[in-house]
């Protein structure tokens, strides 16, 4: 299972995997940790991330940023209106009020929802995390910020769908700094709580996060933020600033060329990077528009008074924070600042002066949300055992419900369901009192944000048919699940009916009250169209799930009012699920959602096949160059000059093949060159690309090469291998010839046993394998080394085996086993002749049997060595 967080931002993201000795954050295929969140859009495929912001300044006008801007957000938005002023590609309203983004892709012009381009970016951060993990990489951790709206968090889970991912959670980004801060501190208090304010200035925007600590724990105890207030907003009034000066300087509008717009904006950045760490800066662009060069210079000081507007909002959403938290700014022990954003020195300062106290830098500024992804990954993940730490993070908004009353005449009622700083996940009751199909409303209520589009989705429940009565009772479910996302999980008709069943003990009635929550109206609440009951507890909460999770009907007893009575019948509750169909404003339906994971298909493929085929061309290329390299050096001597001069002319004809009418190739043609340069015998399955137009065209050119290289360039290869291969050879026959015959020569009492014959027939076959050898050699000696070889090493190998085959069983045959003694003659005695027991060796007297004279004298030779008297054994 992979344990991976993803820090999706708005410039640039981080991938951060957990591995047993800790949070690691992944290089990506150019050795940075970080990526730039850019897809650009090619003829032929897709570049995103490092090789989409290596190409965005030559093709600004397909190249999209800033995704994070536009996903989940009405076109009409006055901030996304904004923000498409300073986009340098086209941005249109779709059908359903969307936005659209135009690009040419493959050769005609296309347009793509956020949502797809969100998960293109997300397909990539997977691509890094899965070459670094050498695994394949589903679950994961996405930091989003604590803004978005629950269409913004569908939307960031339908990309991660598209993407083959699997969130675990949508975590957000100021909460999960705090988890990275706080899960290694050992010095957090038991009963006093610790307040850390969290202060996190990104590129475009800045959120604000109070959180209290004690030991084992983490409490979000407010949220705040500002969509529109980042680091891309300083390099918005430089930019601005810039444009305007150099149009008097200069006479240029950059306004009227994207890409001058797009070489400005990044001298921008590097511009306020510098005025971070000094009190001036200098500004030079060359050939910036109109092939003209640019100058310019600012101060700080400068800088910080044409950002005065932007300064100035930094203290709403401190002042938000620690309103909602109910502290003041003595109550806040630590300030930590984080973010790309935060290293302008204004802010610091704005930061001193408001909460009287430094803010620190403890935490890694850009890579602290993707380790604290990777963390709260690790403590959902079962394969990972996490220090307890426990993380209550509360939802950002109110989230009420409202419906019709039955009469279809009154006005529409609301409820609060979830408040502001609700925990999540969370689970909620409500309780109607309906006689036909209904509708319930989920809207956002007091969030104090014009921009948030107060509808979230609508949920149709029905139909049902009450058996008794005008009105039905249902339960609805409520859910607001991890990923702070709002839904009714499910809707359930309570009917009660009489059954004949005796009471058995009166504990059990006990244990039945305990699971049923909803109370029978009486008069007072008859005339009420919902009752909302709160799951206070996890337990509860469980119960309801167990309670809901039934397809068919069940029975459930009432609450009684005593438990020593004992009656005949008690009233029983049927239960039966009412379909729920939901309406989220501005979702992909499930048809678009399979339809968007196909074309990331086809997408992703189309780049897959673009890449292989540059890495084939770059191989076809890179033989040419080391072949003729070779034939002017180590293959010199084993070729001729006229074989030479023909293979040259050969490669610099594919070279200019390759820069000319093959620059532009399928992979199957670039495949077969190769194939051809490396001779190897696939001619046959080239025709299987028949199919490629451009084939067709350089059929005759491969035609022309088959049998050229087999017979030019792989025997050079050849007798170059064979002269590099022939030395040790040479070298292993000969100590095998003269290791045998000096064995056969000498005087060593260990070759003594052997028979003068054997011994000369191994110096006889010694002698003719040199003389062989000796012919061979000089045989070989005589010709060129650009001739083909008469001795080669596999004939020295095989006579060095011929040699070692006949004389290694002569030289190492053992020595014979010495012969045994027998035992001396006794006289005979008067019984026969026989020996007595004391005078017959005890080894002779076990081991010979009758008839078995072998046994006998080969017991009287063990005898010698080990036997001993049986007269001595048995003393």
């Amino acid at each position: 299972m992979s344990v991976v967080g993803f820090d999706l931002g708005n410039e640039s993201c981080i991938v951060a995997v957990a591995r047993q000795r800790g949070i690691d954050v992944v290089l990506n295929e150019e050795s940075k940790r970080e990526t730039p969140a850019i897809v650009c859009f090619g003829d032929k495929q897709r570049f995103i991330g490092t090789a989409g912001a290596a190409s965005s300044t030559m093709n600004p006008k397909n190249s999209i940023s800033q995704i994070k801007r536009l996903i989940g957000r009405k076109f009409s938005d006055p901030e996304l209106q904004s923000d498409l002023a300073a986009f340098p590609f086209r941005v249109s309203e779709g059908p359903d009020g969307f936005p659209l983004v135009h690009a040419r892709y493959l050769g005609e012009e296309r347009v793509f929802t956020p949502t797809q381009l969100m998960a293109m970016v997300l397909s990539n951060l997977k691509a890094i995390a899965e070459s670094n993990l050498n695994a394949a990489v589903a679950d994961c951790c996405i930091g989003i910020p604590v803004y978005f709206t629950d269409l913004q968090r569908r939307a960031v889970l339908d990309a991660a769908t598209i993407a083959g991912l699997r969130p675990l959670r949508l975590f957000h980004e100021t909460t999960s700094t705090a988890l990275a801060y706080g899960i290694y501190k050992t010095d957090l208090p038991e009963s006093d709580q610790l307040n850390v304010a969290f202060v996190d200035v990104g590129h475009a925007s800045m959120q604000v996060c109070i959180a209290g600590y004690k030991k084992g724990q983490l409490k979000v105890l407010s949220h705040a933020y500002d969509r529109s207030l980042g680091g891309r907003d300083f390099d918005e009034v430089l930019f601005k600033y810039f444009a305007a000066k150099f149009k008097d300087e200069y006479k240029i509008d950059v306004y009227q060329n994207a890409r001058a717009c797009t070489r400005l904006r990044v001298a921008c950045e590097k511009l306020k990077k510098v005025l971070s760490a000094n009190p001036e800066a200098p500004m030079n662009i060359e050939c910036l528009m109109d092939e003209k060069d640019v100058r310019g210079f600012i101060k700080r000081d400068e800088f910080e008074q044409i950002s005065a507007p932007i300064l100035e909002r930094v203290k709403g959403p401190l002042e938000k924070a620690l309103a909602e938290a109910g502290l003041t700014t003595e109550n806040v022990h630590f300030v930590e600042v984080v973010g790309s954003g935060s290293r302008v020195p204004a802010i610091i300062k704005i930061l001193t002066e408001f909460f009287g106290k430094e803010p620190r830098r403890t935490m890694n500024a850009s890579e602290c949300v993707a380790r604290g992804c990777a963390l709260e990954c690790a403590i959902l993940s079962p394969t990972f055992k996490v220090r307890e730490f426990q993380v209550n993070d509360g939802f950002p908004f109110s989230i009420a419900m409202s419906w019709k009353p039955d009469s279809q005449n009154g006005d529409y009622q609301q409820t609060v369901v979830f408040p502001k700083g609700n925990p999540m996940p969370s689970v909620k009751a409500l309780t109607f009192y309906r006689s036909n199909t209904f509708t319930i409303d989920v809207t956002y209520v007091d969030t104090g944000d014009l921009q948030i589009s107060p509808k979230i989705s609508t949920y149709t429940i029905g139909p049902f048919h009450p058996s008794k009565g005008d009105k039905a009772k249902l339960k609805v479910k409520v859910r607001l699940n991890i990923h702070g996302v709002v839904s009714v999980e499910s809707a359930t008709m309570l009917e009660e009916e009489e059954v004949e069943i005796p009471v058995v003990a009166t504990t059990e009635a006990k244990d039945s009250t305990k699971m049923e929550t909803d109370e029978a109206p009486n008069e007072a609440a008859a005339g009420t169209d919902v009752n909302m009951q709160e799951a206070k507890t996890s337990a509860d909460a469980a119960a309801e799930g167990a309670e809901n999770g039934t397809t068919n009907s069940e029975e459930k007893s009432v609450p009684m009012e005593t438990d020593a009575k004992v009656e005949p019948s008690k009233k029983k509750v049927k239960k039966i699920n009412v379909p729920v169909a939901e309406l989220v404003y501005g979702a992909l339906g499930t048809k678009e959602l399979d339809k968007a994971v196909e074309k990331e298909f086809e997408m992703a493929l189309q780049d897959r096949v673009m890449e292989e085929t540059k890495d084939k061309k770059n191989a076809v290329e890179s033989y040419v160059y080391d072949m003729r390299n070779k034939l002017y050096d180590k293959y010199n001597d084993f070729v001729t000059s006229e074989d030479k001069e023909a293979l040259i002319a050969k490669l610099q004809e594919v070279e200019d093949w390759l820069y000319e009418d093959g620059e532009d190739e399928t992979k199957g043609v670039y495949v077969a060159k190769l194939e051809e340069l490396k001779k190897v015998h696939l001619f046959i399955h080239l025709l299987s690309f028949i199919v490629y137009s451009t084939y067709i065209l350089l059929a005759s050119i491969l035609r022309s090469l088959d049998g050229f290289w087999s017979q030019v360039g792989d025997p050079i290869e050849a007798r170059h291998k064979e002269w590099m291969d022939r030395g040790p050879a040479i070298d292993q026959l000969a100590y095998c010839i003269n290791s045998f015959r000096e064995a056969a020569l000498s005087k060593d009492p260990k070759f003594d046993h052997i028979d003068i014959e054997e011994k000369q027939k191994v110096i006889n076959e010694c002698s003719e394998a040199e003389v062989w050898l000796r012919e061979k050699k000089q045989q070989q000696d005589a010709l060129p080394k650009h001739a083909n070889p008469v001795l080669l090493s596999s004939d020295i190998k095989k006579k060095a085996e011929t040699v070692d085959r006949f004389c290694k069983p002569i030289m190492t045959k053992p020595k014979p086993a010495p012969k045994p003694q027998t035992p001396p003659q006794t006289p005979p005695t008067e019984t026969g002749g026989a020996q007595t027991p004391e005078q017959q060796p005890q080894g002779a007297e076990a081991a010979a049997e009758p008839g078995s004279e072998g046994g006998a004298t080969e017991s009287a030779g063990e005898q010698m060595e080990t036997d001993k008297p049986e007269g001595t054994e048995a003393a």
